[in-house]
């Protein structure tokens, strides 16, 4: 399988972003890595990209500061967050926001494939939540 649809990664910790990036082509997505928000944002590929999956924690602007400048910026692409350190008021608010998941790390692979498939299909699910979140 092979999707021709951009998954963006934003990551600063450069293991979790190269590992993440080997999950996603092993699933058959195309891929780019950025480890930050900034470089993402200025990047070429954003105009294509379909869906980030960003961490909550990096320095300088935040996975949930990036999807807010992305809406505000009238590019409300749907966007997954991760995080090591996940709290209730954060997801509650960026599901409300329009996030589509907000996952724990390490992150399961099949909750990962449902969000992916929901933010890339948007087939009606606009937040998808998981058990493993909290």
């Amino acid at each position: 399988m092979t999707n021709k649809q951009l998954v963006a990664i934003v990551e600063d910790d450069q293991f979790f972003r190269e590992s993440m990036g080997r999950l996603l082509r092993s699933l058959g997505y195309t891929v780019e890595a950025f480890a930050s928000a900034a470089d993402f944002l200025g990047s070429p590929r954003l105009a294509e990209t379909a869906c980030p999956v960003a961490d909550v924690q990096m320095p300088m602007m935040t996975g949930i500061e990036l999807h807010r400048h992305l809406t505000r910026a009238g590019r409300a692409i749907p966007t997954i967050l991760v995080t090591a350190y996940p709290n209730d008021a954060d997801r509650v608010s960026v599901l409300k926001d329009g996030v589509i998941c907000y996952l724990r790390k390490p992150v399961d692979e099949e909750y990962l494939k449902k969000c992916l498939h929901a933010a890339l299909s948007l087939s009606g699910i606009s937040a998808y939540e998981t058990d493993r979140v909290s």
